[in-house]
């Protein structure tokens, strides 16, 4: 899961329109010259496509057979600019595509099984729940580059400061943390999320989620999951709690408070780790505090898993994939999973690459210790496309605008119509 992108939609949009057509690419000919690939990279343009750009640059010189055309998209427009694409059979050869729209893609046939390829090769050495996570109705649609998951970060120097040897556990020690802190040092203790995303966590907490795969049910509106919700928007408000931001820019001041000691914790993932040590807080990075999220009244904590898969078009022709099944072999390999870590402060999704100087990057390791808290997705292809109007809800309820009872009934009757198939 990736926010914050940086804003590089009108550059990206000349740029897709010269190069949104890897699967009819002429060169499939070898005797024409080299194979050119298209690869549609959907990561941040400023903090991690250098890195993925130098690592073509290193496929290029030991394949020269094989061209790269490498193409970075906005993260927020790339689902929709490959959906478009792939239905006019324009398509890059590769996306770097995010877990949720990985089941949605297969099941419209735009990717391409990956099982018994030379992709998939080194297939134990990558995490199982990464890999279930990449497949559809029993097939393997996607090589895991990079994972994560949500944390509890904090400052170390508020915490010791407000007198707070540890993290929270639960959401109630929390409360009674940022109502230290705020005493203690002036500075708030915690500043929630209004994004459905990062209210998963809640959801977890109580042993629920937004629906019921399995039984076909949504779920979100049950009172299990308002009693998550419940949680979720009491920490809102009370001593050391900052109120809801419902602006467009609320994700970005939430980073900024933090990253500059204005604000003690928030649930943020990994791919912030860079812009943290940024940030005037955590010059020195070992004030950097990394907890599994809080847990609810089952005891439990649990947050999603995120990450990206390279993926391959379906619709590309056999030279075309042929050369995309090596180089996403080469992108996912514990050596340039371990450049991607180093360089990009990103998770690994496979055993092999946390390397002792991986390992020594505080935020990686850090959030290492919480992965096991992070719970897979279901493959259902719509899941990803549920959130959306809970975020349209949620900060209504947030702001004061509509009561919890209301905001999640509106985003049920929204959800019935993504799987329509499902009982309330």
């Amino acid at each position: 899961m990736r926010r914050g992108i940086a804003a590089t939609a009108l550059v990206a949009s000349l740029a897709l329109a010269a190069t949104a057509c890897g699967g009819s690419d002429s060169g499939s000919d070898k005797s024409a010259g080299p194979v050119t690939i298209t690869w549609w990279d959907t990561s941040n343009a400023t903090n991690e496509a250098p890195t993925y750009q130098a690592l073509v640059k290193q496929f290029e010189a030991a394949n020269k057979d094989i061209k790269v055309k490498y193409v970075n998209v906005p993260f927020d427009q790339a689902q929709n600019k490959f959906d478009t694409a792939a239905g006019s059979k324009g398509a890059p050869d590769i996306l770097r595509s995010e877990v949720g729209w990985t089941p949605a893609f297969a099941k419209k046939g735009y990717f391409l099984p990956l099982d018994g390829t030379e992709a998939l090769a080194d297939q134990s050495q990558f995490q199982s729940s990464l890999i279930k996570q990449a497949q559809f109705q029993g097939k393997t649609y996607g090589v895991p580059l990079v994972t994560d998951t949500l944390a509890l970060v904090y400052n170390k120097a508020l915490f010791k400061k407000a007198g707070i040897t540890e993290a929270p556990k639960t959401w109630d020690e929390l409360k009674s943390d940022a109502a230290k802190v705020k005493e203690k040092t002036g500075a708030d203790g915690y500043w929630g999320s209004t994004q459905a995303y990062y209210a998963q966590s809640f959801l977890y907490g109580e042993g629920t989620d937004t629906v019921d795969a399995t039984a076909k049910k949504i779920t979100m509106n049950s009172a299990t999951a308002k009693k998550a919700y419940g949680t979720w928007l009491s920490l809102f408000s009370g001593k050391g709690l900052h109120k809801a931001d419902t602006t467009a820019d609320a994700y970005a001041h939430i980073q900024d408070a933090f990253v500059n000691g204005k604000v003690a914790s928030i649930i943020q993932g990994p791919w912030e780790i860079t812009n943290f040590y940024k940030g005037s807080a955590f010059t020195d990075k070992t004030n950097l505090g990394i907890a599994t999220v809080p847990a609810g009244s089952t005891g439990k904590a649990g947050a999603p898993t995120g990450g990206h898969n390279l993926s391959v078009y379906a619709g590309s022709d056999k030279a075309h994939q042929a050369a995309a099944l090596k180089f996403v072999k080469f992108m996912t390999s514990a050596k340039s999973q371990e450049t991607i870590a180093l360089k990009n402060s990103t998770l690994p999704t496979r055993a092999d690459a946390y390397t002792a100087q991986v390992k020594a990057d505080p935020g990686i390791a850090g959030y290492q210790g919480v992965l096991a808290a992070a719970q897979p997705r279901p493959a259902l292809p719509e899941y990803s496309s549920l959130w959306g109007p809970l975020d349209t809800e949620l900060p209504k309820v947030a702001g004061g605008k509509e009561s919890l009872d209301k905001g999640l009934s509106n985003a049920e009757l929204a959800i019935a119509k993504l799987v329509p198939d499902f009982s309330k």
